[in-house]
């Protein structure tokens, strides 16, 4: 094969051209923390020299919210009838160029990209998202309608599984690179499924796509690509037991150097305390006492009464069975026995969480404020408002809003797993008065356990403000931007286009 550019690492070589493919990024459509990385990381990849280009599924949201769009032509997908466009425009924060897959019957669906708006899954993901990952091979192979080859192609989450798949077969393809958000979700589909999406018949294997008599859309980006990566070292070690492996832990565990665990960054111009235009009160490490007016903010805002004095625990999240919402719900009637003490919910996902959520917050209106749905000032705000952030995930990749609550001076109360067990360091005795402490860690996901690093948490905060600010403080001060993260990606780009050259992946 021949190269597709000089080598990144010879001193002649041009800028690294990367073609990063994503099913969601911030703002122009979101349901989790992939949408902040598939924005925040290319733009700092941009500023270390990369020529990355984002390309989308062109959801409604994004088509209107992209800058400057142009249609740059069509894309000539065999088997699809209707026409599709590839639109070009400008990220609406950011000189990064997006293009964006215009399929109206595939994508052109308000709200969540992946399902409908009774929370069921979109009956046709496989075929929507088998069309995303074939018009990924033609831009990744320079066959669409711009003049532009990446050296290399970087895909996140099942959702772009199957490009590094089909990359595999010809001669010309860029090197892969594929990252692991959450393996929980992996883009299983049966055998029927399987036919329909045409693909070959020798794919059915455990050597291919097959996974336990299903299609495993994540399993192809996992086989054909030369470097994987998950989003923190601990998960990185944690998806290669059987107890977090999800049934790939062997394949996981095969890849041995190739793969590894690059914890995900913030992008501290949007989060940053300081000069958050979403807040009702910016303020900083030297002003730390003007926060308290966010507290105040938010509880308007959730409908909860004023009060300063109020112990405020915040969450913001999915509500699903991994992030631990059912540990709250369990002990809520116990904790608000506290009359000082109110929680603040910014949340969705399960109807019967949802309810249940909203059930107590009818019955305690002063203590408990939910809002269901997702909207980014209320998350702003909480991260502001709140003293402490809860977090009682059963298993987290990285997670993101640990790192949101230590940069606004809010503790955050976790389980320790996954990148949690990576960012936040446990307020024991010693880690306090050493003035390393950040946070609140619980070690087994339990309602009693959560329940305890809760009651620790209020009983410093209320009993020892001093050390309680000093925490904070110490939060604020710890660095999870992306330069250090996007340098370790620079890095894992160059090992793939090295191995490019060599054997192919297995």
């Amino acid at each position: 094969m021949e190269p597709l550019s000089a080598h990144p690492l010879s001193p002649q070589a041009s800028p690294l051209r990367v073609l990063f493919a994503s099913s969601e990024a911030h703002p122009l459509i979101k349901t989790g923390g992939l949408a902040d990385v598939a924005a925040s990381l290319p733009i700092a990849l941009r500023g270390l020299g990369v020529d990355v280009r984002l390309v989308l599924p062109g959801y409604p949201s994004a088509m209107r919210q992209v800058r400057e769009p142009r249609p740059c032509g069509t894309l000539v997908i065999p088997g699809y009838r209707n026409q599709i466009r590839l639109v070009e425009g400008l990220h609406p924060d950011a000189e990064l160029l997006v293009y964006l897959i215009d399929a109206p019957e595939y994508f052109a669906r308000e709200g969540n990209p992946y399902s409908d708006p009774t929370g069921r899954d979109w009956g046709d993901n496989a075929d929507r998202f088998m069309l995303f990952c074939c018009a990924l091979v033609l831009l990744a192979r320079a066959q669409g309608p711009i003049d532009w080859q990446p050296d290399l192609f970087h895909g996140n989450d099942w959702q772009t599984g199957l490009a590094p798949w089909l990359l595999n077969d010809g001669a010309i393809s860029p090197a892969r690179v594929f990252t692991i958000h959450n393996l929980a979700y992996q883009g299983l589909f049966d055998r029927a499924t399987f036919d329909r999406l045409r693909l070959p018949p020798s794919a059915w294997s455990i050597s291919g796509l097959e996974f336990h008599q299903r299609l495993s859309f994540i399993k192809g980006g996992i086989l054909c690509s030369e470097r994987v990566n998950t989003v923190s070292p601990t998960y990185a070690d944690e998806v290669r037991t059987p107890r977090f492996g999800c049934g790939l832990d062997g394949l996981l565990r095969e890849l041995k150097g190739r793969f590894c665990g690059i914890l995900n960054g913030i992008d501290d111009r949007i989060w940053d305390p300081a000069h958050d235009p979403l807040i009702a009160q910016p303020y900083n490490a030297e002003n730390f006492a003007l926060k308290a007016e966010n507290k105040l903010a938010i509880q308007r805002a959730l409908g909860l009464p004023r009060n300063e004095e109020a112990f405020a625990l915040g969450y913001i999240g999915r509500l699903v069975e991994q992030k631990g919402v059912d540990l709250i719900i369990a002990i809520l009637p116990e904790l608000i026995r506290d009359p000082l003490l109110q929680v603040l919910i910014l949340a969705a996902g399960d109807l019967h969480l949802e309810q249940a959520l909203l059930d107590l917050a009818a019955a305690h209106p002063r203590q408990v404020g939910v809002f269901i749905g997702y909207d980014e000032r209320l998350s702003h705000q909480i991260e502001a408002g709140c003293d402490a952030f809860l977090m009682p995930s059963r298993f987290e990749p990285c997670g993101l809003n640990q790192l949101y609550s230590l940069r606004y001076g809010t503790p955050p109360i976790v389980h320790r797993t996954g990148g949690l067990a990576d960012t936040v360091v446990s307020a024991t005795e010693d880690n306090l008065s050493a003035g390393t402490a950040t946070g609140f860690v619980f070690t087994e996901p339990r309602p009693e356990a959560l329940f305890t690093a809760i009651d620790q948490a209020r009983r410093l905060y209320r009993t020892d403000p001093e050390s309680w600010h000093r925490l904070a403080l110490t939060g604020m001060a710890q660095d999870f931007s992306w330069t250090q993260s996007a340098q370790r990606y620079l890095a894992l780009y160059h090992e793939a286009l090295a191995d490019r050259l060599g054997p192919p992946p297995i």
